[in-house]
């Protein structure tokens, strides 16, 4: 009867994976910048959804597998198709200091890599 939820569950594990090419230690150290901050919708409190979403985003990478949650796998499905959809608005031209690559990497994707 799992065999089904095993396989959602792995789905969503690789499309997280793909979605998210930096680590941990990178999407920290982005979150700390101004950039990083700058970026993204408001929510009213200051801190845009990106953004908090990054810092989500770090926890999962550093949560082993087996540990994470239903709530945790709807977050990474959740990051994977704010990424997917945001790649393909990609801007003509130069993307390394546009706000465009700013949002995505608060999502953990840096289209320069």
């Amino acid at each position: 009867m799992s065999g089904k939820h095993d396989e959602e569950r792995q789905e969503t594990l690789d499309q997280f994976g793909e979605a998210v090419n930096m680590t941990a230690g990178e999407l920290e150290k982005w979150l700390k910048t101004d950039e990083s901050r700058e970026v993204g919708q408001k929510d009213g409190g200051g801190e845009s959804t990106g953004h908090a979403s990054g810092r989500r985003i770090v926890e999962l990478l550093r949560t082993r597998k087996a540990d994470l949650g239903d709530g945790d796998l709807a977050h990474m499905r959740k990051v994977s198709g704010y990424v997917r959809r945001h790649v393909e608005q990609r801007p003509e031209g130069d993307v390394t200091d546009t706000r465009w690559r700013y949002s995505l990497m608060n999502w953990g994707h840096d289209p320069g890599k």
